[in-house]
């Protein structure tokens, strides 16, 4: 079940007032505890539940006097690894859960002051509410009656109303790029840093590229073995606790999941990290930004989106008056056909908007618009034109007219001349 708690309030009234500080001057932080509880169901098969608690997390020593009392309390004492060296802002920006953490199976004592082979582990993560960062830090708590048997998730160690749970901070695992977003052909710096309380961990890293289902591993280095696969991580680097990963000149096939993985074991941390492919496309007329037509004339009017990606655009076609008074409410044209998306050999794609312009005098002095719409846009792209209209020129043809007319009467003008000439010529000449 779901614990309610009557400090609740008391929880928000604290959190609002610490809201602008920074973690760092605060000594407590609410955060919600994700307990597990494993059963059987009606088909014998074994069903985790997760129940939700109210927490917080208490920087202190042992003997410090809680904060609250009333909540389930996860006391972290000092140590050489504080996550609260890399959290950015305020502590309204925060939303922080505790997990259980399964060792797998694995028992073993971790190279630490009173530390034991029956220690429990937690998981404790912080997450920016705007996604600049994701901290996972992995706390120990040695129980003062160790169990012979390691707790795993069949038979965890209960933690129940208003206890303390005394913890030490270990070992982190962070990133400051949860979520990226690039354009083709940039490099690019994926973010994983992590922090252990001991030197000379024995470490691994590794590097995983999970994309449309297939999982491929990018890089891999034992520090017990020294043996390195793959590159763009670097080992000095590494040496002082980064992990980052180099993707030098991104296609298309870059975008994914990557997975940054730290193990010293007992411990596994790891940081899942979404790279996106944001290239925005580029916008053109087939007209320039004066179009001029007579009535009866037409003009076909292309529209050009070129080298987007992903596939999702809108590209739409607009009508409004620039008349004084006009409604400035713009129509959305209908007669407007689409080409096929085309690809092209660098993964973007190209799509056409064109309609048939044959105008009225009622058109002139109307504006048309393409608009764009893309993921990689803050705001859509506006391309346009106006179009003024005018009626063929009859003056023109009555001259053109007049002229034919003059032509032609001097053509029979001459020919009669001649005519007139070679008759008396005819006369003139003797029988």
């Amino acid at each position: 079940m779901v614990l309610m708690f009557g400090g609740l309030l008391p929880v928000l009234f604290f959190t609002a007032a610490v809201s602008s500080q920074s973690i760092h001057e605060v000594p407590w932080l609410p955060c919600q505890f994700i307990d597990e509880h494993v059963e059987l169901n009606e088909e014998g098969h074994r069903e985790t539940k997760y129940i939700h608690r109210d927490a917080g997390l208490q920087f202190g020593q042992l003997g410090d006097s809680l904060v609250h009392s009333e909540l389930i309390t996860f006391l972290v004492t000092a140590s050489k690894v504080d996550m609260r060296r890399y959290v950015k802002g305020g502590v309204d920006t925060l939303q922080c859960e505790v997990r259980r953490y399964s060792t797998g199976g694995i028992q073993m004592r971790w190279p630490g002051m009173g530390a034991q082979e029956q220690d429990l582990w937690f998981a404790c993560t912080l997450r920016h509410a705007e996604g600049l960062f994701v901290i996972t830090t992995f706390l120990r708590h040695s129980p003062s009656n160790p169990n012979a048997m390691q707790p795993d998730f069949q038979h965890w160690t209960p933690v129940t109303d208003r206890d303390t749970v005394s913890t030490t901070a270990v070992m982190i695992v962070l990133s400051n790029t949860p979520t990226v977003e690039v354009g083709l052909l940039n490099d690019q710096t994926l973010n994983c840093e992590f922090a252990v309380d001991h030197r000379s961990a024995h470490l691994t890293v590794e590097w995983r590229l999970q994309r449309r289902g297939d999982r491929s591993k990018l890089f891999t280095y034992s520090s017990r073995s020294g043996q390195i696969e793959g590159s763009g991580v670097s080992l000095k680097a590494i040496a002082k606790g980064d992990a980052s990963l180099k993707i030098p000149s991104t296609k298309h096939t870059s975008e994914g999941t990557y997975i940054c993985s730290v193990q010293v074991p007992p411990l596994l941390g790891t940081q899942d990290i979404s790279l996106h492919i944001m290239e925005p496309p580029r916008v053109s007329l087939s007209v320039s930004s004066e179009v001029s037509l007579v009535v009866g004339g037409e003009q076909k009017v292309v529209c050009e989106s070129v080298g987007y990606y992903p596939l999702d655009v809108h590209m739409e076609w607009l009508k409004e008056s620039l008349s004084p008074g006009a409604s400035r409410m713009p129509e959305v044209l209908k007669v407007v056909m689409y080409s096929s998306h085309r690809r092209h050999q660098d993964g973007t794609y190209s799509v056409s908007a064109f309609f048939l312009l044959q105008p009225t005098l009622q058109d002139s002095g109307y504006r048309y618009t393409c608009r764009v719409s893309h993921v990689a846009l803050r705001v859509p792209i506006r391309k346009s034109f106006t179009l003024s209209v005018t009626e063929e020129d009859l003056v023109m043809w009555y001259i053109f007219l007049i002229g034919l007319i003059l032509v032609v009467v001097v053509i029979l003008a001459w020919l009669c001349s001649k005519i007139l000439a070679d008759r008396e010529a005819l006369k003139s000449k003797p029988y």
